[in-house]
């Protein structure tokens, strides 16, 4: 899909943000900015590890397909937007895993028209992670919720969580077959011959990082306003708003590989992503707040914690054959909207 029409939105942000425009216009006009520059960076850094091998190019293109995430939940913390930042983390769970491969699985199975299989060994794999990025994120809240203590864990839990993403980073680059990597390979389409991109893939990466740096502090200066504008809570705005942008270059690779019936890349992109926002960006984000003087912190809503339990538990269930029909795809999507819905109703 192409959009690098929505570079057009760079100047217009910038523009409407000078101007101080209303704060809901700005984040619309931002949001749609860092789409095609998330792209961009996925293209780049593909072509920048074509020579590394596959492994190393997975590894590679995964951990920059990261970087949107990191970057936006830094300036977003920095905005004190501490709250907003950890439903953000939620919400990038719960999107991937529901709406991302539910949506895959939709478009996959009403264009083959047939069942989708894939390698249930990548899955039990993808499974593993899971579980422990799920016990990572829930921990500090259980611990808060039922034991007595001022002592806070979150920073403990994140440097475990931190060493474990290196774990894996270490199981990617020792592994003779690529295909046990949970590390995807993010935002080529196959066949793609862009010139610029092979010329000069540093240059691109180096000047989509200060685009994305740009939009990222525009958008999370007006994400706030949006909000409340909008009768959302920190809570439904982290996870319905800040964490789908973020999101949106991995859903629509996602999908385009469904629909070609190669769900196994599609899994590896939703399934990885989560994991890799789990291991890498929720650490990170620890230790920015630490930095900035933010008291950033794992300690999820029981809610939440419900939320993220479901939807593994739930994917996890509907992979568990080996093959899925379409209409999973409809189910993992409707979960997802009655989260949103009690989330939105959440005081």
């Amino acid at each position: 899909m192409k959009l690098k029409w929505l570079l057009l939105f760079i100047p217009i942000a910038v523009g409407l943000s000078w101007l101080k425009v209303n704060p809901i216009i700005v984040f619309i006009a931002s949001s749609l900015a860092i789409i095609p520059l998330s792209n961009l960076m996925g293209d780049a850094t593909e072509e920048l590890g074509r020579s590394l091998g596959s492994a190393k190019s997975g590894l590679l293109n995964s951990t920059m397909g990261t970087v949107p995430d990191i970057i936006i939940g830094f300036f977003a913390l920095q905005h004190g937007l501490i709250e907003m930042v950890k439903a953000s983390i939620t919400g990038a769970i719960i999107g991937n895993l529901l709406f991302g491969l539910g949506l895959s699985i939709l478009a996959g199975g009403l264009k083959i028209k047939n069942e989708l299989k894939f390698d249930l060994n990548n899955i039990h794999l993808y499974s593993g992670l899971l579980l422990l990025a799920t016990i990572g994120l829930i921990i500090p809240a259980a611990f808060e919720h039922t034991v007595e203590s001022d002592i806070e864990i979150s920073l403990l839990i994140s440097i475990i969580l931190f060493f474990m993403y290196f774990v894996s980073v270490f199981f990617t680059l020792t592994q003779n077959v690529s295909e046990l990597t949970y590390l995807p390979p993010l935002d080529h389409a196959p066949g793609d011959n862009n010139k610029s991109l092979k010329s000069n893939p540093l240059i691109i990466l180096l000047l989509v990082g200060i685009g994305l740096a740009v939009m990222s502090e525009i958008m999370t200066d007006s994400i706030g306003p949006t909000a409340n504008s909008l009768g959302f809570s920190p809570l439904f705005a982290g996870i319905f708003l800040l964490a789908p942008i973020g999101m949106i270059s991995e859903l629509i690779n996602s999908v385009r590989f469904a629909r070609q019936n190669q769900l196994d890349i599609s899994l590896a992109i939703t399934m990885g992503s989560t994991t890799q926002i789990a291991l890498l960006v929720a650490p990170l984000l620890v230790f920015f707040g630490l930095i900035l003087g933010q008291p950033m912190d794992l300690l999820f809503s029981k809610f939440e914690v419900i939320a993220i339990i479901l939807s593994v538990v739930t994917v996890n269930h509907a992979l568990h054959l080996g093959s899925v029909h379409w209409v999973s795809g409809p189910k993992l999507i409707a979960i997802y909207l009655i989260l949103g819905v009690a989330f939105f109703n959440i005081p």
